[in-house]
């Protein structure tokens, strides 16, 4: 009895065990914070006037499709722009090396991400690579912040014409 008491004791072990690494692996990868089998790569960079809310490990897409992500984000001392540093997954190394980068908001208020658009070149972008044209994020702060720049002063402009007609 003790025997087939232990025999049991030791399978519900053994399931909970395999139960709790089960879901550790799935909570990695639901978050990516880390994968088990990281996809071959290859590195390349591109400088922004401003990435807005740019992070690392944000998506890198074409077309929709993720290719790679945000593996590192610097500031370049000469120039006082952004470089960000992209990882791009190996089986999608027939990148035109003219094409352009620019830096996106998924939704109304999602988060960011670089969206790089294809052009005609024959080379490729490959290890060490550089993305020449770039387009900065549209911050939504600064957009509101021109509108009401110009909701109030184009009213002053129309009372400065108002008085420069009566004057005459």
């Amino acid at each position: 009895m003790q025997r087939s008491q232990r025999l049991i004791e030791t399978f519900v072990g053994l399931f909970m065990l395999f139960a709790f690494t089960a879901l550790a692996v799935l909570a990695f990868k639901v978050s990516g914070l880390t994968s088990l089998f990281p996809a071959k790569s290859f590195t390349i960079t591109a400088n922004f006037d401003d990435i807005g809310g740019l992070k690392i490990r944000s998506p890198v897409k074409i077309g929709g499709v993720q290719v790679g992500q945000v593996s590192e984000i610097n500031l370049d001392p000469t120039t006082y722009k952004a470089a960000v540093t992209i990882q791009i997954e190996d089986k999608f190394n027939d990148i035109p090396d003219d094409s352009s980068a620019g830096i996106f908001t998924a939704g109304l208020l999602g988060d960011n991400y670089i969206a790089i658009t294809p052009m005609y070149s024959a080379t490729f972008l490959k290890e060490g690579g550089h993305i020449e044209y770039t387009h900065s994020a549209m911050v939504l702060e600064k957009v509101i912040g021109q509108m009401i720049y110009k909701v109030t002063n184009s009213g002053n402009d129309d009372k400065g014409d108002k008085n420069a007609t009566n004057k005459n």
